[in-house]
C-alpha cells in the first residue's frame, strides 16, 4: 500500500469531455487530491463539461486546459473516466489519440475504467495487452488484440483498468498504487485466452435504468431541437430530381 500523502507533487491528467461518468471521474479525482496530487481536467474545448448518471444529466466540471494546450511532459500520469459517451467523442479526436498514445510511449501510468479503454484501443494501444473493462465492450477489446479478463482490476505495467464503477473502491486503491510508483504488485501473468463474454446483462445496471424517471420536458425539448438543427444545417435534397422528367423540365420553365 502508498503510503499517506503518496501522490504529493505528482501532476495527474484527467482526460474527459462532455458526457463523463460522473462517478467515475469525482470519485478518483477526489482521491487523488486527497493523496496530495495536482489535477487537471483536460478536455476537447474550454468552460465546463457535462457529466452524467447514466443516461441521465448531471453537474459540471471545469476544463482546466484544452487538448493543444496540455503536454503529456507535464504529467505523471493520466486518467480516463468511462461512460457511454465521453470516451466515444475522445476516440473520434486525433488528438485525444495522440495524448494517450504519448503517455503510454513514455511508459507513463494511465488508469481507466469501464467503458474508457475504448479511447486506448482506437490509439491502436491495446495489441497484446492484459486488461479489462466494460463487459459490454469486451469483444471491442478482444477484437483490438487484447486479452480480456473479467476480473475488477488488471494492472499490466503502466496500466490499471478496472469493469465500472461497482469496482470502484479497488480501482482507486491499484490507481493510486499505480500513480505513487508502488511495487508493480498487481500485475497478472499474460493469460493464454480472453475470460469468456457474459451470459446476461448486470441486472443492477438494467434495473436502474427502469427505476430512473423519465425524460423531462426541458431534455425533450432540448432533443428536439438539437434535431431541428441538425435537419438545417443539412443539405436539402433536389426533389425536382424524382419528378417525371416532363415534370422535371416544366419545373424549370
Amino acid at each position: 500500500m502508498p503510503e499517506p500523502n503518496a501522490l504529493a507533487g505528482r501532476r495527474i491528467a484527467v482526460l474527459a469531455v462532455d458526457g463523463f461518468e460522473k462517478v467515475e471521474l469525482a470519485v478518483p479525482v477526489a482521491a487523488l487530491k486527497m493523496e496530495g496530487a495536482d489535477v487537471d481536467i483536460v478536455s476537447l474545448h474550454a468552460g465546463r463539461i457535462r457529466g452524467v448518471n447514466l443516461h441521465e444529466p448531471a453537474s459540471k466540471v471545469r476544463v482546466d486546459k484544452i487538448l493543444g494546450q496540455a503536454s503529456p511532459a507535464e504529467y505523471d500520469g493520466l486518467l480516463i473516466p468511462g461512460g457511454f459517451i465521453n470516451p466515444d467523442l475522445l476516440r473520434q479526436s486525433a488528438k485525444a489519440r495522440d495524448f494517450v498514445r504519448a503517455f503510454d510511449r513514455q511508459r507513463k501510468p494511465i488508469a481507466t475504467l469501464c467503458h474508457g479503454p475504448w479511447l486506448l484501443a482506437s490509439a491502436g494501444l491495446t495489441s497484446r495487452r492484459t486488461m479489462t473493462s466494460w463487459p459490454g465492450i469486451r469483444d471491442d477489446m478482444v477484437n483490438a488484440g487484447a486479452t480480456w479478463l473479467d476480473r475488477e482490476v488488471v494492472r499490466d505495467g503502466n496500466w490499471v483498468t478496472s469493469r465500472g464503477p461497482q469496482d470502484m473502491v479497488p480501482f482507486v486503491s491499484a490507481m493510486t498504487e499505480l500513480f505513487s510508483g508502488a511495487a508493480d504488485t498487481r500485475s497478472v501473468p499474460q493469460a493464454a485466452r480472453s475470460d469468456p463474454q457474459r451470459e446476461q446483462a448486470p441486472a443492477l445496471v438494467v434495473n436502474s435504468m427502469r427505476w430512473l424517471p423519465r425524460p423531462s420536458f426541458r431534455t425533450i425539448l432540448g432533443v428536439m431541437l438539437l434535431g431541428a438543427g441538425l435537419a438545417a444545417t443539412g443539405r436539402r435534397p433536389d426533389y425536382r430530381m424524382n419528378q417525371p422528367p416532363e415534370r422535371h423540365r416544366l419545373g424549370q420553365a
